[in-house]
């Protein structure tokens, strides 16, 4: 059981209440991307950016890249998505597998799980060896900058194709490209790949929202295995992308310039649950 000194604030007619609140949480990663995720269904959990930063804090609070809210809507399960900066944001492939995964342990799904995300309606499929496989938008629109890739496979990626992706000093390149490209619309993650063999990529990502580089990103993997089909005319599908926290395969159908029948497949694990004391004291 996990448990600390958090901040929760409630504005009733203009009156700040202190407000003592124990949330019960699941930890889950896949390939090393972790996430704090809450059955939120009965409205329990009412986001904050500030208290949901403190709780993805390594520090001084659960740790994670982003945290994950299952509600409803439309009568569906809803996958809502919040970066570990606090704020609300777009879809993130691992999270909606992990999403998946803690959904089968809550009993509301089997071999098989349709739910909403912020663009749009995603199945689950659930591998005998414990991997998940989510179906991805369909991309039909790349733009491409200086030889690098810009496109949105749920959420907005750069990718670019470097010789040796162990040699890139992450954490500044990306953060330059992160703040300079698609500025307009938020900026952007950033993906370094480098080809290993034919169909194989060895990948590196910097995260918008988490602003540091993470072990792996489902949507950064997605965008990169068509970048990298688009830019060598590969159609072969799977494509294998090693990441810092294990190995993703990217399924696709293209034509043209066109691809649909995406699918994101890797591990969804739980690492832990727990309960965590959440209070105002500390203003």
């Amino acid at each position: 059981m996990l448990h600390g000194n958090f901040f929760f604030l409630n504005i009733v007619s203009g009156i700040l209440l202190k407000i003592n609140m124990r949330i019960s949480f699941n930890k889950y990663q896949g390939a090393g991307n972790d996430f704090i995720i809450i059955d939120n269904r009965k409205s329990s959990f009412i986001p904050n950016a500030e208290l949901i930063h403190r709780l993805c804090d390594r520090h001084f609070g659960i740790g994670a890249d982003g945290l994950i809210l299952l509600e409803e809507k439309n009568d569906m399960p809803f996958m809502r998505y919040f970066n570990s900066d606090g704020n609300e944001s777009t879809m993130c492939g691992n999270g909606g597998r992990c999403f998946a995964a803690f959904a089968k342990k809550m009993g509301i799904s089997d071999s098989t799980f349709g739910f909403l995300g912020i663009d749009g309606y995603h199945i689950a499929l659930y591998n005998n060896n414990g991997s998940i496989k989510l179906k991805m938008i369909d991309v039909d629109k790349i733009e491409i900058i200086d030889d690098s890739y810009l496109l949105n496979t749920g959420s907005p990626h750069y990718v670019t194709l470097v010789r040796d992706v162990d040699a890139v000093d992450v954490a500044r390149e990306g953060k330059l490209i992160r703040q300079s490209v698609n500025y307009n619309q938020g900026g952007t993650n950033v993906n370094f790949i480098q080809e290993l063999q034919p169909g194989k990529l060895k990948i590196r990502t910097y995260e918008r929202g988490v602003e540091a580089e993470t072990l792996a990103c489902g949507t950064g993997s997605t965008a990169a295995a068509i970048a990298y089909s688009h830019y060598f005319d590969f159609d072969q599908s799977p494509i294998e992308l090693q990441t810092l926290g294990g190995i993703l395969k990217v399924y696709f159908n293209r034509h043209n310039n066109t691809f649909t029948d995406i699918w994101l497949e890797g591990p969804a694990q739980e690492v832990f649950e727990g309960v965590i004391g959440i209070n105002s004291d500390f203003l």
